[in-house]
């Protein structure tokens, strides 16, 4: 079962949106009612710090009340007693008329502009990470990781082991924090978890806030728990999260503007969408062979504390994906490893999810199969339909193995 998270900074983001909700556009005179609000936002994120050091939400919201206290010229001492709950007009705050031009970025490009170029990245599985630069890993990535950093939203998961003591791993909770933007957006804050998909922000809301161009970011369930739609219009993204079995996938289509704009270019090696996994955090898979074999010899002296709940053989692996992806690329060669791995079904349909993403979100449609491991590879440089993976070999040889031993 999933563990709770003791970090209550969602309580709080709740609490201060809901306190002030509306009140971009207060007048001069009900500024203390806000700063009132700001105190008291800042009492409960130091109630909860303990259990809060590293979660990506919680340093969001520290810094976001720093910033507003010095735009409203806030005092840091004070009443912290929370206002009224504010009733908006009807209308107001969730149905808006179209956004303005600046809160739409592909109008925003003049018409003798090139288009703007869009990027890809997806993770699933176990956990299988494809980059911006179309780059294909695997890798271990085991607790909190960047996926995406720059200076308009932030996206962190946590990966937590499949089975105990096992060392494949699977995304069990996901943040995603979209930073305020001139006129069109407040900060907003999503997060789903294991067996919790959420169809709204962490304040209930389904679009960017009180601001005019608060449509420019909406929510849409298309799968009620299962499948949700991020559209953030102002900034060209479209990002889709599923939860499939007990984990999530994560997929996104970004500008490169946007994937670019970074301030700290020292720092974008930690980002895993734009450098991919650290050397020592991605899968060798002659490891994963070796690993697999010796977990076969402790099987034919006895039960497997490790076993995966369905074994597969490699035959009946490849059978399984086939059903749901024809292609052998990377995908189906994803859902085969995984399989063999975990022995959860739910992990072929991760793998076929991920590859349906890529159809909808990529912009290059001859690049929707990958067929090596492409960090190996020059840039762009992905092999014909027609090649034996360097994957293939090492699924064969574990097959083999397996049989062997079994």
């Amino acid at each position: 079962p999933a563990v709770t998270s003791p970090c209550k900074i969602l309580k709080c983001n709740s609490e201060f949106w809901a306190a002030t909700s509306g009140s971009h556009h207060l007048g001069a005179e009900e500024a203390p009612e806000f700063c009132t609000a700001l105190r008291a936002y800042a009492h409960c994120t130091r109630r909860t710090a303990r259990t809060c050091r590293g979660d990506l939400a919680y340093h969001s919201a520290v810094h976001g009340i720093d910033d507003l206290m010095v735009q409203h010229n806030c005092s840091k001492d004070g009443p912290t007693s929370q206002p009224r709950l504010r009733t908006l007009p009807p209308g107001d705050s969730q149905e808006r008329s179209d956004s303005p031009e600046i809160c739409h970025y592909e109008k925003s490009f003049h018409k003798n502009s090139a288009a703007p170029n869009y990027t890809h990245c997806g993770l699933f599985g176990d956990p299988h990470l494809r980059t911006f630069t179309d780059t294909f890993q695997t890798c271990k990535v085991q607790g909190a990781w960047p996926l995406i950093d720059n200076n308009y939203l932030n996206v962190q998961v946590t990966n937590t082991p499949v089975l105990p003591g096992s060392a494949a791993t699977a995304t069990s909770k996901l943040t995603i924090i979209f930073k305020s933007f001139q006129e069109c957006v407040d900060q907003k804050v999503y997060q789903a978890e294991m067996d919790e998909l959420p169809a709204a922000f962490a304040d209930g809301s389904k679009n960017g806030g009180d601001k005019h161009g608060a449509n420019s970011l909406k929510i849409t369930e298309k799968v009620s728990g299962q499948h949700i739609e991020i559209q953030a219009k102002y900034i060209g993204t479209t990002i889709v999260v599923r939860q499939v079995g007990r984990y999530l996938t994560f997929a996104v289509r970004m500008p490169e503007e946007v994937v670019n704009a970074v301030e700290d270019r020292d720092s974008q090696g930690l980002y895993l969408c734009l450098r991919g996994c650290p050397l020592n955090q991605q899968i060798d898979f002659q490891t994963i062979r070796s690993a697999q074999a010796t977990e076969g010899r402790a099987r034919r002296k006895g039960p497997s504390l490790l076993a995966p709940p369905e074994a597969f053989t490699y035959e009946t692996a490849t059978a399984k994906c086939r059903e749901k992806l024809p292609v052998e690329d990377l995908y189906f060669q994803s859902c085969v490893f995984d399989l063999l791995t975990t022995g959860d079904v739910n992990f072929m349909l991760a793998a076929y999810y991920a590859f349906e993403d890529v159809k909808m979100l990529h912009s290059n449609k001859d690049k929707l199969h990958l067929y090596e491991r492409t960090r190996d590879l020059a840039p762009g440089n992905t092999a014909p339909s027609g090649t034996f993976p360097a994957l293939w070999v090492v699924l064969l040889s574990l097959s083999q193995c397996w049989l062997y031993l079994l």
